[in-house]
């Protein structure tokens, strides 16, 4: 294959994945929290480095499709892999719904009822995981120039307000907050949890190294530039916004890019912003749902999931997965709606950010188990891959700290029932080569 993926077509990949849904909606929850959700912003951006730089590292290794649960597999074995690969899983549909919650409360600046009536948000909820389950079935894909307008309509909004922000608001107004009167490893743990959200998705941007110029250099270097990048454009966004709302109101607010910009323009500046975020939102839902249909049938195709979720529709698409997927992110949203608006998408967000950094803190595992296979076969030790991988490592359990008990017993019945369908799948296989020696 001609390499055609320079440092800027790879620093833009990584840069449009991690600036999804989550910052159009987070100044609302970091809004307790006041400027010390800067601590959260700066420890996950630089978290986040460590994970990066760890994958990039795994997927030049490990060059398969499958990402975390490839990598745990090639490690670990069977079941370590299956157990990383639904926890993945479960974090895509999780996504799913917390990025229609945030379209919703979008949504809800031209249909305010959506975001004051909790059926009606789950019903408007219900109906747009339905339509892009059903476009993404069809096989329908969007095209370059869309994803293009997605990604420039995402940012304008945030660049728009942050600049504004910090012109018109005052940052030094901004209080200090710890609702919960935490122990600060423990506050920043929490706020760790909450911030990760906007960076989940690092990991499907380890591209394939066949398609990028020098991918050694070009791959780490993308990364690491882009989370900083990532990082810098979500510090200013939110104290721009809250700058401009105070807290004990932004905490509330369902569209808070939108509330700031009503005050920098007026009404019409609120429809422009909400129009930029809900265009950005379904743009990254649709991409989102995709993803969740293809996760299960690469674990499928190892015999590892029930084979019907390995099987494509005639537009070559896992029809029968992504249904299931959207059925999963239709019950959670359902179960957990009557919270409301930014109740929900608090929860939906850490239940999402936990089963995405358990895979985080496996892949880690897996990069050090793999390092010490290279030492006992003669390589030489590399200390820095070895630092980095201790890193991602630390930093995925520090954040797993402050999922909270709730979100923990999710995780836990979740995962729980991960084990028993793998075993049962197993059971299954194991019958079939009884029958076909028989």
């Amino acid at each position: 294959m001609q390499r055609s993926m320079g440092f800027w077509q790879a620093w833009a990949l990584v840069v449009g994945i991690m600036i999804g849904n989550g910052i159009f909606m987070l100044p609302a929850v970091l809004a307790p929290y006041g400027s010390l959700s800067i601590l959260g912003w700066i420890f996950a951006g630089g978290g986040t480095l460590f994970i990066a730089l760890m994958l990039g590292s795994l997927s030049r290794r490990i060059p398969k499709i499958g990402g975390p649960y490839i990598y745990t597999r090639e490690a670990f074995g069977d079941l370590p892999g299956f157990l990383v690969g639904w926890g993945l899983w479960i974090a895509n549909w999780s996504a799913t719904s917390a990025g229609v919650v945030a379209f919703v409360g979008y949504f809800s600046v031209f249909v305010p009822q959506v975001a004051k009536i909790p059926a009606l948000g789950a019903i408007v909820s219900l109906l747009v995981i339905w339509i892009f389950t059903g476009i993404n079935v069809a096989g329908v894909k969007s095209a370059g120039v869309t994803q293009l307008i997605t990604t420039l309509l995402k940012l304008l909004p945030l660049f728009l307000i942050a600049g504004s922000g910090m012109l018109l608001g005052d940052v030094t107004d901004v209080p200090v907050g710890n609702p919960h009167h935490e122990s600060l490893p423990i506050l920043i743990a929490g706020l760790v949890m909450l911030t990760m959200w906007a960076f989940v998705g690092v990991e499907g941007v380890t591209v394939p190294a066949d398609d990028v110029i020098e991918p050694k250099k070009t791959i780490p270097r993308a990364l690491t530039v882009g989370t900083i990048t990532t990082t810098i454009v979500y510090l200013i966004a939110t104290y721009g916004v809250m700058a401009l709302i105070p807290t004990s109101q932004l905490a509330s607010s369902t569209s808070p890019f939108a509330d700031a910009a009503s005050i920098i323009f007026g009404p019409w500046g609120r429809y422009l912003v909400a129009v930029g975020a809900v265009t950005s939102i379904v743009g990254s839902i649709n991409g989102i749902v995709l993803v969740t249909g293809m996760l299960p049938r690469a674990i499928a195709v190892d015999k590892l999931f029930p084979a019907r979720f390995a099987k494509l529709n005639s537009r070559g698409v896992p029809a029968f997965s992504l249904i299931i997927s959207g059925l999963l992110s239709s019950v959670l949203i359902v179960m957990n709606y009557t919270k409301g608006l930014v109740a929900v998408f608090e929860l939906l967000i850490l239940l999402s950010t936990l089963t995405t950094l358990l895979p985080y803190a496996a892949s880690a595992l897996a990069d050090l188990a793999l390092q010490k296979r290279d030492i006992e076969q003669g390589k030489r030790r590399n200390w820095k891959s070895i630092g980095i991988a201790a890193g991602a490592l630390v930093f995925s359990l520090f954040t797993i700290i402050g999922t909270g008990w709730e979100v923990t017993a999710y995780g836990i019945i979740l995962l729980a029932i991960g084990a028993a369908v793998f075993f049962w799948v197993k059971h299954n296989e194991r019958s079939k080569e009884i029958d076909l020696m028989i």
